[in-house]
């Protein structure tokens, strides 16, 4: 790939979802984009950006913005923020929407749906006094490859030993060869729809908790202040917003207040 090619592939990148990859990311790119070139039987990457520059909105453009984006993702993961969610975040909220008895939580950048699968199972298992309630578990995500595969609900060996309690997987997966598939009572609790964050949110409703962790890390200033004004719009008041462990609204947004009582990135609108 020429220093040429790589900046086109960064700009187009940063134009479609606001991701930056760095001048040192040149051979991640050429790593990411080589299954592609073989896959779409080009000749060599530069082929394959050719045809990216002269039909920049086909189905070529998609994979490419798929493989750019990082996945990873597991069970229960820094396990912190859930013990946070069971005996503080979600009681609380619990608590104050007993009147209406409806509690709408988003997770934002799912990838492959260990998050929000996660959040259902912990629903379940902790908080029996939400039978009855209408309870709505949306999972978003820009990569339509990985929110098939959330959809599915199956996970290899190594994923489902990654932050997976032994006793969920006996109790909420059935194993298919060397997979294990999520049972629908579980799979059935979550909404996975495409949304790519630095583009117009369609159809979100106000939400009680918002997990949006492990993205802002890889936008740039401008992008993170634009996704927590917007953010703003369609949290409740009284929610929370749960970042990743390297992020911060400091500096950036001085609407929130991080929740230190919790000791994980917790954030609350100020007022």
């Amino acid at each position: 790939m020429t220093e040429q090619e790589f900046d086109y592939v960064r700009a187009f990148v940063h134009q479609r979802c606001a991701l930056v990859l760095d001048s040192d990311k040149r051979y991640l790119v050429e790593t990411r984009l080589a299954p592609l070139v073989r896959e779409f039987k080009f000749s060599s990457l530069s082929e394959l950006i050719t045809r990216l520059r002269n039909f920049p909105n086909n189905g070529l453009a998609t994979r490419v913005l798929e493989a750019m984006v990082t996945t990873e993702t597991l069970f229960f993961r820094d396990l912190h923020p859930f013990e946070a969610m069971r005996k503080v975040v979600l009681p609380d909220l619990i608590q104050r929407r007993a009147d209406q008895r409806r509690l709408t939580i988003w997770c934002a950048a799912c990838s492959t749906g260990q998050e929000p699968y996660s959040l259902a199972m912990l629903l379940r298992e902790s908080f029996p006094q939400l039978v009855g309630w209408n309870v709505k578990l949306l999972a978003t995500d820009i990569s339509t490859e990985v929110l098939n595969r959330a959809r599915e609900g199956r996970y290899s060996q190594l994923e489902v030993n990654r932050g997976l309690p032994a006793t969920l997987l006996v109790k909420y997966f059935e194993q298919h060869g060397l997979q294990w598939q999520l049972r629908p009572v579980i799979r059935d609790m979550v909404e996975f729809r495409e949304l790519n964050l630095a583009r117009p949110w369609v159809g979100l409703a106000m939400c009680d908790l918002i997990l949006l962790r492990n993205v802002m890390i890889y936008f740039e200033v401008e992008t993170k202040k634009d996704i927590l004004g917007r953010i703003k719009r369609v949290l409740k008041p009284d929610g929370y917003l749960l970042l990743g462990g390297a992020e911060t609204t400091i500096h950036l947004d001085d609407s929130y207040r991080r929740v230190e009582t919790l000791k994980s990135s917790f954030y609350q609108l100020i007022g």
